[in-house]
């Protein structure tokens, strides 16, 4: 039996972690996911982070398939008796959902980073991934809007990204540090692909790529990265994304996602029914079916994602 191709990937939360997903089922990947922390925040008391939790659930099977997002099989007595004592209930915290949190925060009061919390959950749910956060650092991303500055939850869930984006900065990013296990995947020999989810470049994916060395990592690195576009047809399939670039004055297309990622990658994943891009030629591209709605599309997209990546190796991590 050949040797696993070690691929390190990049993602946001729901959207990525399908593909997250598809790329822990294949058996010839030994697969480290670096998970967006921006969207991290205290509540209640708790630390959250939803990203992260998003794709344990995912890889785990416990995610709640039908509503998009969560725990599946899940109860809300906990958001039932906050709402009746008149506590923020903006932000639902499921029962499942909660044993979590609890976990965590006490965990890191207890002086335990986020990453070794996060390995060690994933390894009692019996995750074969290495789920690493992007920096054990507090890094929040802030849009600043029409209606002023907004911390990212208050925005995509309190306000329903209502308010028109104007910017988006990553408060703390300056000073973070990577964690050390995305040191350690990238210490020679390295990884063998590099994978860009197609999560939101602008919220989920820029906020790692903030993190002082991982851009320069993915670029020192002879792995060929490749990012899988959010975009179909003009639109995205879930989320901000193309509201955001609108906003932004940004083209809603993958011209405009292979461009924002410009010289860090090798190679876009586009869907079949879009064209490739033709202002970053020669950036290679693949056009494939990427709306992932069974875990069928996300196991299919991921085993072409990752032999489109393969193929642009170097000669010598070839074989």
């Amino acid at each position: 039996m050949s040797a696993k191709r070690r691929i390190v990937a990049l993602s946001g939360g729901v959207g990525g972690a399908k593909l997250a997903q598809g790329l822990d089922m294949l058996d010839d990947v030994d697969l480290t996911i670096v998970v967006n922390t921006g969207d991290d925040f205290e509540h209640l008391g708790l630390m959250i982070s939803p990203d992260i939790d998003s794709v344990v659930y995912a890889l785990a099977g416990l995610s709640d398939v039908d509503r998009g997002w969560g725990r599946a099989d899940e109860s809300w007595h906990f958001m039932e008796e906050i709402r009746r004592l008149g506590g923020e209930d903006w932000f639902l915290l499921g029962d499942r959902d909660l044993a979590m949190h609890i976990a965590r925060t006490n965990a890191i009061r207890l002086g335990e980073p986020l990453s070794s919390f996060t390995l060690r959950i994933a390894r009692r749910l019996g995750i074969r991934a290495r789920i690493v956060p992007m920096t054990d650092d507090a890094v929040r991303t802030i849009i600043t809007s029409d209606e002023g500055r907004l911390a990212f939850q208050r925005y995509f869930v309190g306000l329903r990204c209502e308010p028109i984006v104007r910017s988006v900065d990553f408060e703390g990013a300056p000073s973070a540090r990577p964690v050390a296990e995305l040191e350690t995947e990238f210490a020679d020999p390295g990884p063998d692909a590099i994978i860009i989810c197609p999560s939101n470049p602008y919220l989920s994916i820029d906020p790692i790529l903030s993190i002082p060395g991982i851009a320069d990592m993915l670029s020192a690195s002879h792995a060929p990265v490749v990012a899988v576009s959010p975009i179909i047809g003009g639109q995205a399939v879930k989320g901000p994304t193309a509201k955001i670039m609108n906003e932004l004055g940004l083209a809603v297309t993958n011209d405009t996602i292979a461009g924002h990622y410009g010289d860090l990658i090798d190679g876009i994943v586009i869907d079949h029914g879009d064209r490739c891009p033709v202002a970053a030629s020669p950036l290679a591209c693949l056009s494939v079916p990427t709306l992932m709605h069974t875990v069928e599309d996300k196991v299919s997209l991921a085993r072409k994602t990752v032999d489109f990546a393969l193929s642009l190796s170097q000669p010598e991590r070839v074989g």
